[in-house]
């Protein structure tokens, strides 16, 4: 099922019940008063969190989503039931806007729950008008209707640090090895076409699709998933030493994050020189040395190797707690 974090839906909450006019018959009696009860009130919406963030794409072929009515009023003064609030899930990191209010409502905690629209009061039946001097009321309101809006929603990952870097720069094999994440690993660019999370130690990393030179212009993937890593606290930058150019490659994704964002541009950065396999220690060493003149925070690691995996697991493990 294919990643979706952008949705357009229309929400309803439920209509409030009619009141009825209704009468109380007793035997003895030819007429006994009125018994018209009043009507439901009509369903809430609410949206809550969950960490499932590919949920959206169950919703790609719902218009509309609609709380429950409320039940119109009764005979012998029973009211109509309340109609059942509807909860919405969504991602955790998710924005509601509503499109015609601008009312912004965001989901930041697993769990979270927040009412977007009220349901509808109930309308009042005859019994309610009965008075000293109205002892045959007729009259009863209909319920009224349920709030109801258009909503945009969108999707920014709530994450502890963010995999970025160039198409096929090991992300997804450090995630992978790092985490219980899956994902799909290719010698090819842009194996990754969407985010996906793993958790290191209570610790959730994000795996970014690859940015390249233009991104934040709207070039290859766009800049479709720099915001996914605004709320990440820290960014952990994946440089391959597969290419030589490796200052060159830092500083095209550096120059991607400061023009979509300064807020970006400034969060810590950790560089990660990944695939150590591929070439010899004196290849890694005056990488290190050409980067360390940007960013002194330099990490190595290779995914063929159990000890250089768990080296880089416990230095990453240290920086999250400092920034947390």
């Amino acid at each position: 099922m294919a990643f979706v974090d952008e949705l357009n839906i229309h929400i309803k909450a439920g209509k409030g019940g009619d009141g009825v006019v209704r009468w109380l018959h007793v035997k003895s009696l030819e007429f006994a008063g009125p018994s018209g009860g009043n009507g439901g009130r009509g369903g809430s919406v609410y949206v809550r969190a969950v960490s499932d963030i590919g949920i959206l794409a169950r919703y790609k072929n719902t218009k509309e989503f609609a709380a429950q009515n409320g039940q119109d009023g009764m005979k012998d003064s029973c009211h109509g039931k309340n109609g059942e609030d509807l909860y919405i899930d969504l991602p955790i990191g998710t924005i509601l806007t509503n499109s015609e209010t601008r009312e912004k409502f965001s989901l930041l905690e697993v769990g979270e729950e927040i009412k977007i629209l009220n349901g509808g009061k109930g309308g009042l039946g005859n019994e309610y008008f009965k008075g000293a001097t109205n002892q045959i009321p007729e009259q009863q309101t209909d319920g009224k209707r349920g709030e109801e809006a258009d909503f945009y929603i969108e999707v920014e990952l709530v994450a502890h640090a963010g995999l970025i870097g160039l198409p096929n720069a090991g992300k997804s094999s450090i995630l992978n090895e790092l985490t219980n994440a899956t994902s799909k690993v290719g010698a090819y660019q842009f194996t990754t076409l969407e985010p996906a999370l793993g958790a290191m130690h209570g610790y959730i990393l994000a795996d970014i699709p690859g940015l390249i030179e233009g991104a934040s212009e709207g070039k290859g993937l766009g800049d479709k998933f720099l915001r996914h890593i605004k709320r990440t606290r820290v960014l952990f930058h994946c440089i391959s030493l597969e290419d030589e150019a490796v200052v060159k490659n830092y500083k095209i994704i550096r120059k991607e994050l400061e023009d979509y964002s300064t807020e970006l541009a400034e969060k810590d950065e950790v560089v990660i020189l990944t695939k150590t396999d591929l070439v010899d220690k004196e290849k890694v060493t005056e990488a290190k040395k050409k980067l360390e003149k940007y960013n002194k925070n330099i990490l190595t690691v290779t995914v063929y190797d159990n000890d250089s995996i768990k080296e880089l697991k416990d230095k990453l493990i240290k920086i999250l707690r400092k920034e947390k």
